[in-house]
């Protein structure tokens, strides 16, 4: 599409971001001393444009400051500001940001491009290894029952903070192509695929916007707020979260039949009702935490009266497809339950009849012992 005149990105930011799962809980009490003592800045999280009434965090997630990262790109070195998020569900966030000051717009895109394509999982997994490693060294004794760090999703955020002149959002659209920047492609787009790309636009103020898409962001906001960019982050943190019990629930389920039909082939005598009774409270423990923990999930922020960051959170759980995650994982939690139901009933009916049984049994003896004295 040909743009007028477009602007001079004055100053800005490229940011990556990368979340992994990596335990079941965080003591974020620990990890703001842990991180005081290791770490060159730790701060709790807090939205500031935000009425806190309106919306805010159920639990404020620990930042932690990191070394810088050397990163190339394009042939040029440059140096990104390395910071985590910590949150206590379980997951930590990663964000590589990299400073862009006085270029023009097609030297913006071409720079969020690079980094979006050097960090992009397989290509930079080593460097995002490298700092995931230097985080948990810091924060790894507050971690509650650690886990491999399998679970792990991308974004991108491109941040206009100042052109060189004052722009309404209706004249930005007018004087740059979001398209590229978004999509990562040089080539021209369909019609129909930059209408679905820019699709989900948003403004508060007539000279800030946001322009979200499923794995990356545009975000100008000349005043400096960061809450777009905050809530973009929670949402990726839950659906990193359900994604990790969704898979939990994928290899326990296979599990689970096959304990219910060993269980149930040993279900004669108290040992197999024994057998019966262990299975049912691990599933009943099993549902009891994967609950507590998408409950807390699910509640990781809370929206009320701002309408603005509620379209956009509502809009990006939309996109990362956050409520069909939570769906899958409630209906494999369901399974478990009505397992767990089951095991119970047919325990407490096999343990009725052993005892109808033995109180027959009792009365037979009775009744031999009765014609034998007598």
């Amino acid at each position: 599409m040909p743009v007028r005149n477009p602007p001079r990105v004055e100053q800005g930011a490229v940011v990556a971001l990368r979340l992994y799962d990596v335990a079941y809980a965080i003591d974020l009490s620990r990890v703001e001393a842990l991180g005081a003592e290791f770490a060159p800045a730790v701060a709790r999280i807090q939205l500031r444009r935000a009425d806190p009434k309106a919306i805010e965090f159920d639990v404020p997630p620990v930042e932690v400051g990191l070394r810088p990262v050397e990163l190339e790109l394009d042939g040029a070195w440059y140096t990104l500001d390395s910071t985590a998020r910590v949150y206590d569900f379980g997951v930590v966030s990663i964000a590589l940001r990299l400073p862009v000051e006085g270029v023009d717009w097609d030297e913006f895109v071409a720079r969020s491009v690079a980094l979006r394509r050097t960090l992009a999982w397989p290509v930079g997994s080593p460097v995002w290894a490298g700092v995931l490693e230097r985080l948990l060294e810091v924060i790894g004794p507050a971690l509650e029952r650690p886990t491999p760090a399998e679970v792990e999703e991308d974004y991108h955020l491109s941040m206009v903070h100042r052109f060189d002149e004052a722009l309404t959002a209706d004249e930005l659209l007018g004087r740059v192509d979001l398209a590229p920047l978004l999509s990562g492609e040089s080539r021209e787009l369909s019609d129909a695929y930059r209408r679905d790309l820019l699709r989900h636009r948003f403004s508060y103020y007539r000279d800030d916007l946001a322009v979200l898409t499923w794995d990356h962001a545009f975000l100008y906001e000349p005043a400096g707020d960061m809450e777009v960019a905050d809530v973009l982050e929670v949402a990726n943190a839950q659906l990193v979260e359900l994604r990790y019990y969704d898979e939990l629930l994928d290899h326990e389920l296979p599990r689970m039949y096959d304990r219910v039909e060993a269980a149930r082939r040993a279900l004669r005598g108290w040992i197999g009702i024994r057998r019966y009774a262990n299975l049912a409270r691990d599933l009943h423990r099993l549902v009891a935490e994967v609950t507590e923990i998408t409950e807390r999930v699910e509640n990781a922020l809370k929206v009320t009266e701002d309408v603005y960051l509620a379209r956009i959170y509502g809009t990006a759980l939309e996109l990362f497809r956050v409520r069909s995650w939570t769906g899958a994982v409630d209906r494999k939690l369901a399974i478990i339950r009505d397992t767990y139901q089951a095991l119970y009933d047919e325990a407490a009916t096999t343990r009725s009849e052993l005892l109808e049984a033995a109180i027959v049994l009792l009365i037979v003896i009775e009744i031999v012992l009765l014609f034998v004295i007598g």
